[in-house]
């Protein structure tokens, strides 16, 4: 019977039925200790159906039979993968110390071998998380030569990837994107252990995903879909499969498809060991409940996020700002990015900066923000953060009353969006288009606007947003408001009203610094000198 399972055991290995493989290659080894091979065969079956506990313990067996057997480079290759293996998982000091045994079983190894481009690869995780970037991407790089020189598609792939991931998410995007492409090239071709595969994958994508590739993302998720659907019995992996299809699905405006890889996602994570990548999954269902207007269950989505150690913003900014807490959300997203320090992380934050920013009327801490997103995206060269950009000083403009050179930026922003095939950003940047237009007095251009806009959103379920514009719609009447901003047409009203600066600074919630700003605008728009001036002329043009 243990010849019959060691023989239906590798059978099912080479067709990729992991969990088959799993439990038939077990029971062998139960009934009669397995080679060292076929040993390392089971763990990468426990690992692949998140058997993480049996993955580690029979690595361990594989490693001491490995120098049973007089394969010390074999043996190091075993404790390399412990140590990795335990050191994603947070523990790091068992990770460190099978780490250790591998560096100490090579120094005894009279030349260079394949295995010490391996052990290249945590040093330049070490080099990067110190913040020297550079050495990370050399010792990646001369990880790659190695694998070059000895011919192992296995080291390759993943030190090409690890090299690209160094370069990208630090700005060098021409050499990094690159190298990303064809670390995929080598593992989907030439990389022998399906673990190599799935961490390229997942590497790359996650890359092309903080680096605002959104096309390549796009492209690189559909072909892991596919390899994840070609062995249905794959856990690992799945689960960070799901949260980029879940993203990729909600920039494209499948908002219930989303959410739903989002739940599977988080299901499937709970497999494993994986935290980060579940706090991840809980992020992401965050997002779209927020997004479709169900608060309760954005707010218990975040807080999974936190409690498995992701920080959820900027959505629980957003969610605050959607719930009228201006306050709270101010303070949120300043702490956020008073703490976040890596370009790639800074963009994630600054768009939901200037929102809220502008919302309370806070114009100039929106344009050094929108300042420092431009940078960024001059940095990465990425389409996503170039129509981000756009619509953010799009949006700006248009506060500061300089409705043509807001619709110039948010026309742009548009196409952008539109390029992308990104709905839902596409129809905000519209809604900014219609108010521009009727700044302009262009009545029937911001009708069109709305429409098209009112119909994303519908179609979308974003029904913040869909509230939010027919508020507009209702308040859009056929007066013209001589330039004014919304916000400058409110303080002139209660200028009217006769009311002080500190009065109206304390019914908008904005400083009296910003209400004085305000008047001076509106008094260089409708030409007047004074504050009775000013009252008179909304009186008399019905403004009030």
């Amino acid at each position: 019977m243990a010849a019959a399972d060691l023989e239906r055991g590798r059978d099912a290995y080479a067709k990729r039925a992991w969990r088959e493989a799993y439990e038939a290659l077990a029971r062998a080894n139960r009934a009669t200790p397995l080679g060292s091979a076929d040993v390392e065969h089971l763990a990468t079956a426990a690992y692949l159906v998140a058997r993480d506990d049996d993955a580690v313990a029979f690595l361990e067996q594989a490693h001491h039979r490995q120098l049973e057997d007089g394969n010390g480079l074999r043996a190091v290759r075993c404790a390399f993968w412990l140590g990795m293996i335990l050191l994603l998982r947070g523990d790091v000091g068992p990770g460190s110390g099978w780490l250790g045994r591998a560096q100490r079983l090579l120094a005894g190894e009279p030349a260079e071998t394949a295995e010490h481009g391996y052990l290249l690869l945590p040093l330049a995780f070490q080099q990067e998380a110190a913040g020297d970037w550079e050495a990370a991407a050399a010792s990646a790089g001369t990880a790659a030569d190695i694998a070059v020189r000895f011919d192992d598609s296995d080291l390759f792939a993943l030190a090409a990837h690890v090299q690209g991931r160094v370069l990208a998410v630090n700005g060098r995007m021409a050499e990094g994107v690159p190298l990303l492409d064809e670390a995929m090239v080598a593992a989907t071709s030439g990389a022998e252990s399906p673990i190599v595969i799935g961490v390229v994958y997942c590497g790359v994508i996650l890359t092309c995903v903080e680096t605002y590739e959104v096309r390549r993302a796009q492209e690189w998720t559909d072909v892991l879909s596919r390899w994840c659907r070609e062995q249905p019995e794959l856990v690992a992996f799945t689960g960070r499969c799901l949260i980029h299809r879940a993203e990729i699905m909600q920039l494209r405006g499948a908002w219930p498809a989303a959410l739903e890889e989002a739940q599977r996602a988080s299901e499937r994570l709970a497999e494993g060991f994986n935290r980060p990548a579940t706090a991840q999954a809980f992020y992401r269902q965050g997002e779209l409940h927020r997004l479709r207007g169900d608060f309760d269950a954005a707010e218990k989505a975040y807080e999974a996020a936190s409690r498995y150690g992701f920080e959820p913003q900027p959505g629980l900014a957003l969610l605050r700002l959607g719930q009228g807490r201006l306050d709270v959300a101010t303070a949120s997203i300043g702490r956020a990015l008073a703490e976040a320090t890596h370009a790639s992380r800074r963009a994630a934050l600054l768009p939901a900066a200037i929102e809220i920013a502008l919302d309370g009327d806070r114009l100039d801490d929106a344009r050094v923000c929108c300042r420092e997103l431009e940078q960024i995206a001059e940095a990465y060269g990425s389409a996503l953060l170039g129509a981000s950009v756009a619509y953010a000083w799009g949006a700006l403009r248009l506060r500061e009353g300089d409705a043509a050179a807001a619709l110039t930026s948010l026309r742009r922003a548009w196409q952008g969006l539109e390029a992308l095939s990104a709905p839902y950003e596409a129809a905000r940047a519209r809604t900014l288009l219609a108010l521009a237009c009727r700044a302009l007095e262009d009545a029937e251009g911001a009708s069109l606007e709305l429409d098209a806009a009112r119909d994303a959103f519908r179609a979308l379920g974003a029904r913040p947003d869909l509230a939010r514009l027919e508020a507009l719609a209702k308040g859009s009447d056929d007066r013209p408001t001589y330039g004014l901003t919304a916000r400058e047409l409110e303080v002139l009203r209660l200028v009217a009203a006769g009311k002080s600066n500190r009065e109206i600074a304390a019914e908008l919630v904005i400083s009296e610094h910003t209400v004085a700003r305000h008047l001076q605008n509106l008094f260089a728009k409708l030409d007047v000198s004074s504050r009775t001036a000013a009252s008179a002329f909304a009186y008399e043009h019905d403004l009030v």
